[in-house]
């Protein structure tokens, strides 16, 4: 089995972005976020578990996940949110380590918003923190979500900030539009077909 590679980065920082370039590369590519939605609707242990916890209304009619219903849930409710996330977290996790095991390329990549925050990191080899500058990560959600300031801002502060991710992070790619991204790329790419520990 390949070595195990996770990428993460706060909003607006752009890791989609560069997590597309290495799978360009042709890295095999698990997108935790978009799976832990899948999941939610696909996974009977994350459906009864969530309905245990949110009530029947947290799915509609037709047994698909009331996202909107969830999140008002958890918006201000963080022990609500905490509950969410040890539910779903693990089961993401779990699934994509069957995912990581049935690849044969020299090495994956796991994007997931809350690598660190999660514990999942613990389970891979290296992480990749893509960072930008504050100003630069407001004005690309602000322009994306249509958001304002202020909201934007609010989902920053909720997130862990860069510099206790920075601690726990392997290497870092900036993402601040100015510096190129392959040059930071390349290096990582060719250090980890090779398969070398840093």
């Amino acid at each position: 089995m390949g070595m195990k590679i996770g990428i993460t980065g706060g909003i607006g920082s752009g890791k989609s972005y560069v997590a597309r370039v290495f799978k360009a590369l042709g890295v095999p590519f698990y997108d935790a976020d978009r799976e832990a939605k899948e999941l939610m609707n696909s996974s009977s242990a994350i459906r009864e578990a969530l309905t245990h916890e949110f009530g029947t209304e947290v799915y509609n009619q037709e047994g698909d996940l009331n996202r909107s219903y969830l999140a008002s849930q958890v918006f201000l409710d963080q022990d609500k949110l905490d509950k969410l996330n040890a539910i779903v977290h693990p089961i993401v996790i779990q699934h994509g380590e069957d995912w990581a095991l049935s690849q044969t390329f020299p090495y994956t990549l796991k994007e997931a918003a809350l690598l660190f925050e999660s514990g999942s990191y613990k389970k891979l080899d290296y992480t990749i923190l893509v960072t930008a500058p504050l100003e630069i990560r407001i004005t690309r959600v602000m322009q994306r979500d249509a958001m304002t300031r202020e909201e934007v801002l609010n989902r920053v502060d909720k997130q862990m900030s860069d510099e206790e991710k920075l601690k726990l992070a392997d290497f870092t790619i900036l993402n601040d539009g100015v510096h190129a991204l392959l040059p930071q790329i390349l290096p990582l790419h060719k250090h980890f077909l090779e398969g070398l520990k840093a």
